[in-house]
């Protein structure tokens, strides 16, 4: 029996699965993430895993891993010693960012930070056109005069981003082979390896935040293998990317900026994996795990992909409050909050809820490990919806008393009852998110109600149900193992490549022959790194895109393009899309190409078949009744609660119910209809209108 082993490790939580692919029998365990170092984490977390199912660490044929390491590196500037050297006159490209304020009135605004302080920013003398042409040609004695007064200031890693590099990578690589052979120590990010796309900042900001966290990715990776091996798991480990595909630890070693979100990809391509199974072609993946909360939006069956994203933002929620990285990513909204966000008086007197959060140490107050401020797992425990002799399937010690501490003192301060401070904040967390997730969807051209809400992470199915009817969604579905469904996701990810290359000329003088050869180029290179993970090339998927916008126009869209490439044909798929998006093009404009996008995915043997977990007896499926709290029924009332593993295909109940399994729990509320639905997801409907 050859298994496969996934790991993520969450801000409060490291998920751990083991799946066996040909009985589709998975075993979840989840461990507390221990922040100072990821990777104790993961090895207690294996070690409890395989001991308590029986497992030889032998059987574990590969180990597929996705952190939020490298993203907490960004946000708590907690990465390597950068330099960056650039063309002569670009050096505050990083600090002029886009010279556009996300808050146009804020008088105390405060940009995102640069990750390279001034004095580490230094100029080459060299100087490309946009077309590639060299106006200035590279001196290399100034580079490593420049390189060397680096080192000397103890900069460990260099991004190297000159202008118009994405024309002509010829001035990056001579300065980079020179640097490495004076300085082979230094850790060295070229932007036309990162980021070989037109605008100066996005490409800078994206290299440089490689630059920023490769030193960190390559010791942490290379730890985890040999840790990995000394534990006996000879399988070999690959990392989730934020596109929703797999690599190998080359790759993700020489660009981990390309993990940044493979954590939440993951919840997104659970969402999607799971909505098959169940029939669904349109689901809202909803994952909401101790930090944070995300939605994904899934049509046909394939998670929406976006080609950039910010990361450490300023404000969370505000775009263009952080640094812009131009890489491919599922694309993932954040909605709100998690369950260890901590609740607090605002300075208005209103409940606010996080972003702040208590993660693992010390936690939220119920977790006894020291926390004493209440948070969103401490309201849901005292609203009922969690058994605190049921936590982690009882692994886990709960004190209800100190939750209840907790909000009572959040209670007096803001001068309400503790059951009332308890549901504000389970309604405000709610109510954040499906605001947030109203306005996203809006902006995609998307209506809720034609959406099911498949509800991952430890605390989204606590929540899934009334952010539904706040959203006006009419139903819910809760996938088996939903408390670890990023991990699940992430065992059943494809490999994937995603390759890019500039190309700015009009569409009517497009050199037709030129382009399918730098297609064939684009895919060489994927083939290249796919075959390394191992996945099925026989079976691989290859999508051609273009960006694309009219001649004189300041942004584009990612088109996909048609199997024959002609103008005439690009021209028809592009104002396809356009009109899709703004439902007119403009009369009598002419179009022109900016960049060429090729996606490559391939299966990855033993990611395929249906979730199977541990079954018990039938006939217990009823646990007993329990107080909770639906304030749409009037407040407390006594509920079901049903055991997750006894349920039987083609059970149905009728809500209110709670169904308890180790690793999260379900809420369903009054006036639904629940199903079992045969791959063992529970789908609740609601009878009434939830809008």
């Amino acid at each position: 029996m050859t298994l496969s082993l996934g790991i993520d490790i969450g801000g409060t939580f490291t998920d751990l699965v083991a799946f066996d692919p040909t009985t589709g029998r998975a075993f979840i365990w989840k461990e507390s993430t221990t922040p100072d170092d990821p990777a104790r984490g993961v090895l207690a977390g294996t070690r409890r895993l395989l001991e308590t199912h029986g497992i030889a660490p032998g059987e574990i044929g590969r180990v597929v891993h996705a952190t939020t390491l490298f993203t907490n590196a960004l946000i708590e500037r907690k990465g390597a010693r950068t330099g960056l050297l650039t063309t002569a006159g670009f050096r505050d490209v990083l600090e002029i960012g886009r010279e556009r304020k996300y808050e146009l009135y804020d008088l105390f605004i405060e940009m995102p930070k640069p990750i390279v302080p001034r004095p580490w920013r230094r100029e080459a003398r060299e100087r490309l056109a946009p077309d590639g042409s060299v106006e200035v040609p590279l001196d290399i004695d100034d580079v490593l005069r420049e390189a060397e007064a680096l080192v000397a200031d103890g900069v460990e890693s260099l991004a190297i981003v000159f202008l118009h590099a994405y024309a002509n990578d010829a001035h990056e690589r001579a300065a980079a082979e020179a640097i490495a052979r004076r300085f082979p120590a230094l850790s060295l990010s070229l932007s036309c390896d990162i980021a070989p796309e037109i605008r100066e900042y996005p490409r800078a900001s994206t290299t440089v935040c490689n630059a920023y966290v490769r030193p960190i990715a390559e010791t942490y990776l290379d730890r985890l293998e040999q840790d990995l091996k000394a534990a006996g798991i000879p399988g070999g480990l690959f990392l989730m990317l934020s596109n929703g595909g797999l690599t190998h630890v080359a790759e993700a070693k020489r660009a981990p900026v390309q993990l940044l979100e493979s954590g939440p990809a993951a919840g997104a391509l659970a969402g999607a994996w799971f909505g098959r199974h169940a029939g669904l072609d349109r689901v809202l993946a909803f994952d909401m795990g101790g930090t944070t909360a995300k939605l994904a939006l899934v049509d046909d069956g394939q998670p929406l992909v976006a080609w950039g994203f910010e990361a450490a933002r300023e404000k969370r929620f505000l775009r263009g409050s952080g640094l812009p990285v131009q890489i491919a990513t599922v694309e993932l909204i954040e909605i709100g909050a998690g369950g260890g966000s901590i609740a607090r008086r605002s300075e208005l007197g209103t409940l606010h809820v996080g972003p702040e959060s208590a993660g693992a140490q010390p936690g939220p107050a119920c977790y006894a490990r020291g926390g004493t401020q209440p948070t969103v797992t401490d309201a849901d425990l005292a609203l009922g919806y969690l058994n605190a002799d049921f936590f982690l399937g009882g692994a886990m010690r709960i004190d209800m008393d100190a939750a209840r501490r907790a909000l009572g003192a959040l209670a007096t301060d803001l001068g309400i009852g503790a059951d009332r401070a308890a549901f504000g904040i389970h309604d405000v967390v709610n109510e954040n998110m499906a605001g947030a997730a109203r306005v996203a969807i809006a902006e995609r051209g998307r209506i809720p109600r034609e959406y099911a809400l498949m509800a991952t992470g430890g605390a989204a199915p606590v929540h899934a149900w009334n952010v539904a009817r706040k959203l006006g969604v009419r139903r819910v579905v809760c996938p088996p193992g939903a408390g670890a469904g990023s991990t699940i996701g992430m065992l059943m990810a494809p490999a994937r490549v995603d390759r890019v290359a500039s190309l700015n000329v009009p569409l009517a003088t497009a050199d037709w022959a030129g382009i399918e050869a730098l297609f064939a180029r684009l895919e060489q290179e994927a083939l290249a790194l796919v075959d390394g993970t191992g996945a099925d090339l026989d079976r691989r998927v290859v999508t051609r895109l273009a960006d694309m916008r009219y001649i004189g126009q300041g942004s584009e869209i990612t088109v996909a393009l048609p199997g024959t490439l002609d103008e005439a044909s690009v021209r028809e798929a592009f104002e396809a899309a356009y009109r899709a998006l703004f439902a007119r093009t403009p009369p009598g404009a002419a179009a022109q190409f900016v960049a060429l996008r090729l996606a490559l995915t391939a299966p990855v043997p033993g990611a395929e078949g249906l979730l199977r977990l541990p079954a018990h007896p039938a006939g217990a499926a009823l646990k007993g009744m329990r107080a909770v709290h639906f304030p749409d029924a009037g407040g407390t009332m006594e509920t079901a609660v049903y055991d997750r593993y006894a349920l039987a295909p083609g059970f149905a109940c009728d809500g209110p119910a709670v169904f308890e399994e180790n690793e999260s729990t379900f809420i369903v509320g009054p006036g639904a209809r629940i199903t079992m639905l045969p791959d063992g997801s529970l789908s609740a409907e609601m009878q009434d209108d939830p809008a």
